[in-house]
């Protein structure tokens, strides 16, 4: 089955398993999915992902991480930019989710980055997703 958009397909597979408690979650793999799990174990969101090959595509296995009573380490994950409507920022423009507690995932020229590291590289681009 092809899939039109695999960022919203792996945010979805996260969201859900994150309400359902589970450890772990399974995602297709893709160099920008990959870059939007680094992002997220950067910033402390998951623990980690590792990528399994399958002799396709690949499997992205992501470790979800809770805190220590067993709450979400986030509450809302909303892909922004979809294929029917791309929405590009500039530096200045980038959104702080929840004033600064939340992140903001860009594709920039660099790679996919978060917003902190957006606006200390001075690089704008596609507004991916917004994690708070």
């Amino acid at each position: 089955m092809a899939f039109s958009d695999t960022i919203a397909d792996m945010l979805t597979r996260v969201r859900n398993a994150v309400r359902n408690k589970a450890p772990r979650v399974n995602c297709r793999n893709s160099k920008v999915c990959a870059g939007i799990a680094q992002v997220l174990k950067d910033e402390g969101y998951i623990d980690g992902y590792d990528v399994i090959d399958d002799g396709r595509q690949g499997v992205l296995r992501i470790e979800l991480k809770y805190g220590p009573h067993g709450e979400a380490m986030f509450h809302t994950l909303k892909r922004e930019s979809k294929p029917g409507r791309r929405v590009y920022v500039k530096v200045a423009d980038i959104p702080r989710p929840m004033a600064g507690l939340g992140i903001s995932i860009l594709t920039t020229p660099k790679g996919v980055v978060s917003d902190r590291k957006a606006r200390t590289e001075n690089v704008g681009g596609e507004l991916l997703c917004t994690v708070a």
